[in-house]
């Protein structure tokens, strides 16, 4: 197992946390029989870490794709490495960006991980083998 592979997994378990400061902030509005109640995401904390936590699945699946072409076409595992490594902290800013509503910031951190979300993607075309 990689680390890229790893760091699948982190940004999973980043997604999943990001939905937590809702959580905790409206414990005693939160309905678990309920979870999906849109009136509990309202506006505030809530509805950012919802957002947050909305838009790691929307990153996901174009990050694992990524990861995986890279290293099905062989890019040196050095490479791939450290570029999910680097998207997963331009995430983990990202989220912490978006709940403590930094949204400046939050968009230039979004555009720096899609950058390097492409970089892995495109990272068979210029690799050298």
């Amino acid at each position: 197992m990689t680390i890229a592979d790893l760091c699948l997994l982190a940004a999973v378990i980043l997604t999943i946390v990001s939905i937590m400061p809702a959580k905790r902030d409206g414990k005693r509005d939160y309905d678990n029989a309920n979870p999906r109640d849109p009136r509990f995401y309202t506006p505030g904390l809530r509805a950012r870490s919802l957002g947050a936590h909305m838009n790691g699945f929307e990153a996901f699946p174009f990050f694992a794709a990524a990861v995986i072409l890279a290293e099905m076409r062989a890019v040196p595992q050095g490479t791939v490495n450290a570029l999910a490594v680097a998207f997963v902290l331009a995430r983990v800013l990202y989220v912490v960006f978006y709940i403590t509503d930094r949204p400046t910031f939050r968009s230039a951190v979004w555009l720096v991980a899609f950058a390097l979300n492409l970089a892995i993607f495109f990272s068979p075309a210029w690799a050298v083998h």
